[in-house]
């Protein structure tokens, strides 16, 4: 899928104007004083989502970093360097990711995640072969929105759970981020889980409610736990539904880049779901979370209208050094609970609207009986968390609800329920 001959590695250096049109293409760079000070950024843009992710998963944060920055590199050679993207932690991993480790232990959970970018990578050798034709009958906005937004309505319980844990800086940690969110745009309003997660990390130092035993303790340079994974057929259909979840973000920031760049992005659609499989399943067999293509970075590129990808060489490079510093790891991993969940409120909430937000961009009509039943059964099964053991398979909320939303879609159809004109 990606030779040496198609990967360019050579920028055209431009110089910056003021010149409202102008922006920097993914083949060219500004000076490489500049590129170095925009790949931070996209490391800054993207900390705050990918840390919470094997925080909340229990994984090593530095072990995700690691994977997450060799993720990238991974995605820029395959995608021939010619679509920029930072691969962080992805959230639609979580639920699954929780309920295997509760149910046979974590290696179980890294499994999963193997599955998952296995999956990815036969996704994107189809699309890219027989184009995504194939993938828009069989995943259409209604089955997909429905799906995405399971999933992270699924996830109301933990975040109630690690708002109890600590009330006071879950709610000042809510606080903040709704506040950041509403009332700062640019660089503050994309930065807005990070400066919440470190203000109210900040208030819990003051209070004395973080154990800083394991920072103190851990050493400044040091490799990342690595874990091996373990496959269990009990637990894979936990992690399916996030293989939706995963597409759909891949495309939407592939989609988002050529709107953005004015360039046809679509050819590159294929590799890019490939590339974010590969990066998965090589995270999953080392202790990483799966990844994904980040909004957050996305949202630097509008604002700053350089879209080069050296950029996210450099922002790759970074987050491998910090991997390779256990203090930044044991810091991130003393985050109390509380902290949690004031931002997951928030986050798991916003995975569900991202869901609905799929609706509204495809113009999904639900005055129609099978958009309604296609999303309202599996959003019920998914938020009350349904589970079905089917011998020693066992089929939680998100599955069920993924399942429910593409059965009831394909057979109401099937049958004749055709949408009307």
């Amino acid at each position: 899928m990606v030779s040496s001959r198609m990967v360019n590695l050579a920028w055209k250096p431009v110089e910056s104007r003021s010149d409202p049109d102008f922006v920097v293409a993914p083949d060219e760079r500004l000076s490489w004083l500049s590129t170095l000070g925009l790949g931070a950024q996209h490391v800054v843009a993207m900390f705050g989502a990918t840390f919470l992710v094997p925080v909340l998963t229990g994984f090593p944060p530095a072990t995700t970093l690691l994977f997450s920055g060799v993720g990238t590199i991974l995605f820029l050679l395959i995608t021939g360097n010619r679509l920029p993207s930072y691969l962080g932690s992805s959230f639609s991993v979580i639920a699954p990711v929780t309920a295997a480790v509760a149910a046979q232990g974590t290696g179980s959970a890294l499994g999963g995640i193997v599955a998952v970018g296995v999956l990815l990578i036969l996704v994107g050798g189809i699309v890219h072969l027989a184009g995504t034709r194939w993938l828009d009958l069989t995943l259409p906005p209604v089955v997909t929105g429905a799906i995405v937004a399971l999933i992270g309505f699924n996830l109301a319980p933990a975040a109630k759970t690690n708002f109890e844990a600590g009330p006071l800086l879950g709610f000042v940690t809510l606080v903040l981020l709704v506040a950041a969110l509403a009332f700062f745009r640019g660089m503050i309003g994309r930065l807005a889980i990070f400066l919440a997660v470190a203000a109210g990390y900040l208030l819990a130092l003051l209070l004395g409610d973080v154990d800083t035993s394991g920072i103190a303790s851990a050493p400044w340079i040091g490799l990342p736990e690595f874990q091996t994974p373990t496959f269990s057929l009990a637990v894979l259909p936990m992690f399916l539904p996030a293989v939706t979840a995963l597409i759909a973000e891949n495309i939407g920031h592939v989609k988002s880049v050529g709107q953005m760049t004015r360039t046809d992005m679509d050819p590159l659609m294929g590799r890019a779901l490939a590339a974010d499989g590969v990066a998965t399943t090589l995270a999953g067999f080392g202790g990483g979370s799966a990844t994904t293509t980040y909004a957050e970075n996305i949202g630097v590129m509008a604002a700053t209208r350089v879209y080069s990808t050296a950029a996210y060489w450099v922002a790759a490079a970074v987050a491998i050094v910090l991997s390779l510093c256990p203090k930044v790891g044991a810091t991130i991993s003393a985050v109390p609970a509380g902290v949690l969940g004031g931002a997951t409120v928030v986050l798991y909430g916003l995975v569900g609207i991202l869901g609905v937000r799929i609706w509204l961009t495809n113009h999904v009509d639900f005055s129609k009986p099978v958009n309604q039943m296609t999303a309202a059964i599996p959003l019920i099964i998914g938020i009350a968390d349904f589970t079905w053991q089917a011998g020693s398979l066992t089929f939680t909320g998100i599955a069920l609800g993924s399942i429910a939303a593409l059965l009831i879609y394909h057979g109401m159809r099937l049958l004749g329920f055709r949408q009307r004109d």
